[in-house]
């Protein structure tokens, strides 16, 4: 129950496509790149200044 088949995944990805079209994909998936990276960096960020750290 914690995993995704390749028919659920088939459907999410045409749910995608009949919401956001497929003109629009290529920038969301830029977009959601760059909230990937801007979460890791505030991830790390965050573990550099944390005064608990040992290291």
């Amino acid at each position: 129950m914690g995993s995704l088949g390749t028919g659920e995944l088939g459907i999410i990805l045409v749910i995608v496509l009949l919401v956001f079209g497929g003109s629009q994909l290529p920038k969301l998936a830029k977009n959601l790149g760059k909230a990937q990276k801007e979460f890791k960096d505030g991830l790390a960020d965050g573990m550099k200044d944390d005064p608990e750290d040992p290291s």
